[in-house]
């Protein structure tokens, strides 16, 4: 296996852009690829308590003079009497008939997981895994290029996947998870596992272990005592000095850097430590194991 190839062929599909975190609001990005029918965009964050409007809008551009047209704009409303959400089309600098969904399943004060599931003639909405709207398209999907959030909001991640059903259910993304690394680590290696925290969990555990099944290294996160901690195969825990990353119902990317002997440790792409290992520990290193109270997206070697 050569340097930079993937161990799971089936999220470099599923994963399509790296996930942001904590963006600034507002925020613009462009979507790799543009928007086709089967790709999904997931927001999770919170309501201000004072929120009284924000917005979400696929957009065809991202230039400020001319506006760019607006294929979906998705726009939450907390302070009217009754709180509801419009959808609408921007096109040719002119809005188009709105839409309007009352029974607003959002919250001031409240998180919230919404995803944007996309069709071939149809969005799909759904908030906290229940469906809320649909929405037709009037503008070709095929236009669409960036994504815009603006308003009363606090993203805390903003993920792009593709939503096949396979891809979602693939047994060799199931916790425990096992990889094997043929050649061991060298310097300049990376790997990067990308997933979400469960609704309650426990712990989230990665391990390095060798020809003997020895585990020289293992990152362990505890979420009763919110620490995250080295463990030597003897037990010992050397504690990280670092924000403690890992949050229920949450997006998180691991990433370990291999450099001659060290292991160098980065969160939601935070640096946040390194630790030591000779450099014959690392190329003895045969397994890589993930298990814990997580969903997995994405392991890339």
């Amino acid at each position: 296996m050569s340097p930079g190839e993937t161990l799971d062929p089936v999220p470099d599909s599923f994963i399509l852009q790296p996930p942001v975190f904590h963006p600034v609001i507002p925020y613009v990005t462009t979507i790799f690829g543009g928007l086709h029918a089967g790709k999904m965009v997931m927001l999770q964050g919170v309501v201000p308590l004072r929120a009284h409007r924000f917005q979400v809008d696929f957009q065809c551009g991202c230039s400020l003079r001319p506006q760019p047209d607006i294929a979906i704009h998705f726009n939450p409303r907390f302070h009217t009497t009754k709180p509801h959400v419009i959808c609408n089309t921007l096109l040719s600098g002119r809005w188009q008939r709105e839409a309007r969904w009352p029974g607003l399943a959002l919250q001031r004060g409240a998180g919230f997981l919404i995803l944007f599931l996309f069709g071939n003639e149809e969005v799909k909405v759904s908030v906290d895994g229940r469906h809320f709207l649909h929405y037709r398209y009037r503008i070709p999907l095929s236009r669409v290029d960036t994504l815009g959030i603006f308003g009363d909001i606090l993203v805390k991640a903003v993920g792009f996947l593709n939503i096949s059903p396979f891809l979602l259910q693939s047994p060799r993304l199931q916790v425990p998870c096992s990889r094997a690394l043929p050649r061991g680590l060298w310097p300049g290696q990376v790997i990067i596992v990308r997933g979400l925290v469960l609704q309650e969990p426990k712990e989230f555990a990665l391990s390095l272990r060798d020809e003997a099944a020895r585990a020289p290294v293992t990152l362990r996160a505890s979420f009763t005592d919110r620490t995250l901690a080295w463990v030597s195969p003897w037990g010992r825990k050397k504690l990280i000095s670092a924000p403690f990353l890992f949050h229920p119902q949450r997006f998180f990317e691991v990433l370990l850097l291999c450099q001659e002997g060290a292991l160098k440790l980065a969160l939601n792409g935070q640096a946040v430590g390194t630790t030591s290992l000779d450099q014959q520990t690392l190329e003895r290193l045969r397994e890589l194991q993930i298990r814990g109270s997580i969903q997995l997206y994405c392991v890339h070697y």
